[in-house]
Formats: structure tokens, sequence, C-alpha cells
């Protein structure tokens, strides 16, 4: 059950060094999570046979189960596309702005400590920043909202912890009437003041936790924290394009392994001081693994998460009216994913059903031996 666009895979690398996992990996659940996406889509998970409804066609087809973790580069596609099919419906008819909140590396050590208080705190103080800034009459004067995703990565899997958000250009006042941004969308809040503002209240909140000693609050307050502000999006279209891209992304996809001979690993990186331009890192697989382990979030841990007027439970009683006034986004969606994962790849029409499941221990042999006639067939012809 290889992934034919991938000359190698995570989990083959993985595999080559699963019994050196308890040394490369952290602790206990970096290391479970290592040998859940070693063993995805393997024998050891069990699988299904499913038939395809087409009368003319009727095969039989053999698939062993997904680990469906969200580290696992395998199971993140039709994932992604439900999380996507969900979100359509929460769209506003409005602009958007993409905007990124960047840890210093000087908060890396405790990154690596305690990831899931560090984490949090971003978060939290991101929102804070964008939901006083908007609260400014000055400079909107509206509740607006946030849907914020986690990244901790650099292009090379060194650590680089990051929240990419999409913020609408508007929001809802205290009277219930939708405003737009006072920029008509050219920016959506002065950068420089909100980093400077971001830096402040971060190095407070993490103070406040006792989680800085005075020497990193200087080092913190002495350099400078990049808030990043992309020009709009043009449209719905690209605010879901946007958001299955970093939604569902993971340290590395397999597409970017290019190579995992004698002991090393290359893989695909993007030079961002070079334009983008495309380059390629070579790591030994145990630092490659314990790169990949840094990245690895904490049990339970909500890495995808909405705030404001886009928060589950302000939309369910706010949507309505917001589409009143500004009107519905439509977005024209053709077949639904999920129901093309489940085409039959021999006849390319009919749908397939679940006939028969199975264990670590195999399929049944009733169904194996159907299986295995169909197959001697299919080379015959």
């Amino acid at each position: 059950m290889r992934d034919k666009r991938s000359a190698c895979q995570l989990a083959d690398i993985i595999r080559a060094l699963h019994n050196d996992i308890p040394t490369i990996a952290p602790n206990a659940w970096k290391a479970r999570t290592l040998y859940a996406l070693m063993r995805c889509r393997t024998a050891e998970m069990g699988g299904h046979i499913d038939r395809c409804d087409n009368p003319d066609c009727k095969k039989l087809h053999l698939s062993y189960n997904s680990c469906r973790n969200r580290h696992c580069p395998r199971c993140q596609g039709h994932l992604r596309e439900r999380w996507i099919q969900n979100r359509e419906k929460d769209l506003l008819n409005a602009s958007y702005f993409h905007v990124v909140f960047t840890l210093p590396d000087t908060l890396n050590e405790l990154a690596l400590i305690k990831p899931a208080e560090l984490y949090h705190l971003l978060f939290q103080t991101a929102w804070s920043v964008v939901k006083d800034f908007a609260a400014n009459p000055k400079l909107l004067g509206a509740k607006t909202g946030m849907v914020s995703v986690l990244h901790t990565w650099g292009q090379n899997l060194s650590l680089h912890p990051h929240l990419h958000c999409i913020v609408p250009a508007g929001g809802l006042t205290p009277s219930g009437k939708w405003k737009a941004s006072l920029s008509k969308g050219r920016f959506l809040f002065p950068v420089k003041k909100m980093s400077t503002v971001f830096r402040a209240r971060m190095v407070q909140a993490l103070r406040e936790k006792k989680l800085l000693a005075p020497n990193t609050a200087r080092q913190l307050f002495s350099k400078k924290w990049v808030i990043y502000c992309k020009k709009p999006f043009f449209g719905p279209k690209q605010v879901i394009e946007y958001l299955g891209r970093y939604s569902h992304k993971i340290a590395i996809s397999n597409q970017r392994i290019k190579s995992f001979q004698n002991g090393k690993v290359q893989f695909t990186i993007k030079n961002y001081r070079k334009q983008g331009k495309k380059e390629t890192c070579t790591l030994t697989a145990p630092e490659f693994l314990r790169r990949f382990s840094l990245h690895i979030l904490p049990k339970g841990f909500t890495r995808i998460r909405h705030y404001g007027i886009l928060a589950s439970a302000f939309k369910a009683t706010h949507k309505v009216n917001i589409d009143l006034q500004i009107g519905q986004v439509v977005i024209e969606v053709g077949e639904k994913p999920d129901s093309l994962l489940r085409k039959c790849p021999c006849c390319k029409t009919g749908e397939l059903h679940t006939v028969a499941c199975f264990d670590q221990r195999g399929p049944p042999a009733n169904w194996f031996n159907k299986i295995r006639k169909q197959n001697k067939k299919r080379q015959l012809a």
C-alpha cells in the first residue's frame, strides 16, 4: 500500500530505526506516535475488503486501515477535505487577512520543556491582540474573529513556533451591525504596533505563569518580534484553499523526502532567503526523526482554534444576522472528496462498499481466495 508518488516515506525511516525510537523520542507519547505512523496502512492495523457496486465490475479491493494520527503524512488528505467542507458554511462574505505571529528562538528551550503551556499562551495572546485592536474605535470599533492554526516547524524541521491566522476585515458593533474595515481592505491594523503589544503581553503572560527567568525576559525585550500580515484574500474560494493548505499540514510530507540511503535522509526545503528557491537538506536518520519528533504536539492539544465571531458558539446565534447584512457566501462545489475516495479504482464509476473487516491476523480465507482468483483473472486478461 505504498504511495506511488513517493520513492521513500516517513514510515520507512521509522521502521528502519524502530529499535532506537525509545532513545530518539523524548517521551513515551512521542514514541507512541512514531510507532503509530510506522504501522499506518500495514497488516498490523488490520483492514477491510470493499466491493464495487457496479454490476459490470463487482471487483473486490483489499485495504489496510490507516492510523488516522494527525501527525501522519498519509492520513491528512481526506481529513483535510472533510474539515474544509465543514468550514465552507461558516465563511463570511467579507475580505480576510492572513496574519502570522512568530515566537523568537529565545523561547525554543521553553517550547521543548513545556510546549503545551507555551503554545496555549501563544494562542491566547495573539487573539487578545487582534481582539483589542479591532475593538479600538480608531481602527475598527467592532468585535472581529480569528481562525488560527499552530505550526511549530521550519523548512529544515528546526523548531520554529508560529501561528497562522485568518482575520475578517470587519466585525459586529455592539448594536449588532456589520462594520467593514476602515482601510477598505487595504490593510488590517498597524503591524509594528501589533508587534510591540504582542511582545509585551506574551512576556507578561509568561512571567505570570512563572515560566521565565529574569535574564530571559531581558533578552526577549531586546529583540524585535515580527508579525507578518499578508494582503487580503481575493474571495471565499481563496480562503478555503488557504485553510486546506495550512489546517492539516504536518512538519514534512512524503513528497518532500527524496531518498533514504546509507543511514542518511535527503529532503527538499525552500530557502526563503533566496526567494523560496528549492534546495536539498541532508540529515542522518536519527537526527531526522529527532527533529520530526519536536513537532509532535502534546496529547489532546488543540492546534486549530476559532475565536470571536468565528467561534462555533457565536456563529450559532449570529451567523444568520451577519449573512442578512453582507450576503451569504456561495461556493460552487463539485463532487465531494469523500465520495471520490470511495470510487472504484478499476471502473471509476462504481461506489465501494465494505463487505468484510479483519484484524492483524489477516482477511478471512474465503474472501482472500476470492481476491486471489480475481487477481489471477485480471493478469490473464
